[in-house]
C-alpha cells in the first residue's frame, strides 16, 4: 500500500480530524507540517496537477496576507504559487496525497476518493 501524505496544521481542526480520520484507518503516515515545511515550487505544481485544480483554487483567500499581497486579480500560476511557498499560510488544508491522487480534505469524506 502507498504511503498517505498529509499536509497537516495542527492548530487546524479540520486538519486534525482528517489526521485522525486516516490513523483510524491505520494507514501509513508521513504527516508534513507545511507551515514548518514548506513545500516546494515543484512539490506544489505536482500537488496541483494531482488535484487537478489550479494555484487560485489550493489558496486560503480570506486569509490577511491574501489581501495584503492582493492576490486577488492575480493570474500569473507562477506568481501564485511562489506566494504559496513564501507564505504556506495560504496553502488551503489539509491536502491528503496518495501516489498519484490527491484530495483537499474538505469534506472529510474527500479523503475516501484516494483509496
Amino acid at each position: 500500500m502507498d504511503k498517505i501524505t498529509i499536509w497537516h496544521n495542527p492548530r487546524c481542526s479540520k486538519s486534525r480530524n482528517a489526521l485522525t480520520y486516516l490513523q483510524e484507518k491505520g494507514v501509513d503516515l508521513n504527516i508534513i507540517k507545511y507551515l514548518v515545511d514548506t513545500p516546494s515550487k515543484d512539490e506544489l505544481k505536482k500537488t496541483l496537477e494531482l488535484l487537478n485544480i489550479s494555484a487560485k483554487e489550493l489558496m486560503r483567500t480570506k486569509e490577511e496576507i491574501y489581501k495584503t499581497l492582493n492576490l486577488k486579480d492575480e493570474t500569473d500560476e507562477n506568481r501564485l504559487i511562489e506566494a504559496m511557498v513564501e507564505n504556506p499560510k495560504l496553502i488551503e488544508r489539509p491536502v491528503v496525497i496518495k501516489g498519484n491522487k490527491a484530495v483537499i480534505a474538505r469534506p472529510l469524506e474527500n479523503i475516501d476518493k484516494i483509496f
